[in-house]
């Protein structure tokens, strides 16, 4: 049985990077660059006033104090947008913030520090050369490189991308990930409620984690536990850069998903994990060139969950071609005692809260592998080391952060 650790490493290794594509702006959101990226000029493009107030030469206004005001010729004015004229010695120029220095400036001097009367400005201080001037290439030089290759485009690199006017990016296609459910007692969720049977809620759990990894979800026809039926739509999802199978996994006399595997000839690495939950995983490589990674999940709504955070997630994200695919780990501390079984790493879900100097972890009271609730409000999976058998109140562990801390009910 393999270790968390080896597991993720032969499932990443047999992860290959989508293909490049230039897309707008706009469908850039959440992919990964596929080349650096050079700034063709300087930002800002031009020197501009970071205040509004009063453009004017240093050197005409050396020695002025509050005691001995002095008052240059007001000539004009500089706005965003527009050209203003050359700044004549010994005058002064109304500017607004974001405006162009007017040539023959090189201050600016806020308005709440001056008075203005009989179309004079009276300067109470002497201002130092550039104050209050935000200069051409100051925030980003002309042939910098900007963004790396891998670097994942959020809001301020589309920002900064629009800035130095690329209307389009070479990124790295969104995988798409082919999604297939398997069980007799599976029914859609639209479908009329039946005895014994459970609505196939992994197909939506799943496609919501793949979208969230910024990846396309394909959402294949349930299968019921047929070995030739779940062959065939394998062999349909092997046309996917991933495809992802829940259920049938394990052991018993209706897991039939390893054989259908076979039968589809997908050539199968692992099956089993030293975790809980999601000890049975499978891990594979089929389609046309063999080389289409497979991952078998667990039925259970949980660790189905909690198996795709750990594999699954990495997988989709190395496709995306970004250097780190792995979720961050943070330092944690127990709000109460807990106990497992020792043999196997547990991955604990968790709720957070602010702490000093750890955040504060408080595990959700059933970590059963069938407890979809326990998915819910959850911000991370706390690492509970398999050697261990009781952990205390104020314990610090690890903890691998599945939601954003921002976005954690922090309560104080």
């Amino acid at each position: 049985m393999l270790t968390i650790e080896e597991a993720i490493a032969r499932i990443l290794s047999a992860c290959r990077t989508t293909e490049v594509a230039n897309v707008g702006l706009h469908d850039a959101l959440g992919l990964c660059l596929a080349e650096d990226v050079v700034a063709p000029y300087g930002l800002p493009e031009f020197a501009n006033s970071v205040m509004d107030g009063y453009a004017a030469c240093a050197a005409d206004l050396a020695g002025a104090s509050a005691a001995t005001e002095k008052a240059l010729p007001l000539i004009g004015e500089s706005r965003a947008g527009a050209t203003p004229a050359a700044l004549t010695p010994g005058t002064t120029m109304r500017i607004f913030t974001g405006a162009p220095i007017p040539q023959g400036a090189d201050a600016v001097v806020m308005q709440e520090d001056v008075r203005v009367a009989n179309q004079h400005v009276h300067f109470k201080d002497a201002p130092r050369s550039l104050a209050f001037v935000r200069m051409q290439g100051s925030d980003v030089a002309q042939g910098a490189t900007v963004l790396r290759a891998g670097a994942m485009v959020h809001a301020g690199e589309i920002g900064l991308l629009a800035s130095l006017g690329f209307s389009r990016v070479p990124v790295h296609k969104r995988p798409r990930v082919a999604i297939l459910s398997t069980g007799d007692e599976l029914r859609d969720v639209e479908s009329e409620r039946r005895p014994f049977t459970v609505v196939n809620s992994n197909a939506y759990a799943l496609a919501a984690l793949v979208r969230e990894a910024d990846a396309e979800p394909w959402v294949l026809p349930r299968v019921a536990d047929d070995a030739e039926a779940i062959a065939e739509q394998i062999r349909i999802g092997l046309s996917a850069d991933l495809l992802l199978s829940s259920g049938g996994v394990s052991v018993g006399d209706y897991d039939m998903v390893q054989d259908a595997y076979k039968r589809a000839h997908v050539s199968l690495d692992f099956w089993r994990v030293a975790m809980k939950p999601g000890k049975p995983l499978m891990f594979g490589k089929g389609g046309a060139d063999g080389r289409t990674p497979v991952l078998g999940l667990p039925g259970n709504p949980a660790s189905a969950m909690v198996t795709f955070e750990l594999f699954a997630r990495p997988a989709i994200r190395t496709m995306l071609g970004t250097a780190t695919p792995m979720r961050p780990r943070v330092l944690v501390e127990l709000t109460h005692s807990h106990s497992h079984a020792e043999g196997r790493v547990e991955l604990a879900r968790a709720s957070l809260d602010l702490g000093d100097p750890y955040l504060r972890a408080t595990l959700r009271e059933n970590q059963t592998s069938g407890a979809l609730s326990s998915m819910v409000g959850t911000d991370a999976l706390v690492i509970l080391p398999a050697e261990d058998k009781s952990f205390q109140e104020g314990q610090i562990l690890e903890a691998l952060m599945i939601r954003p801390p921002n976005s954690a009910q922090f309560r104080r």
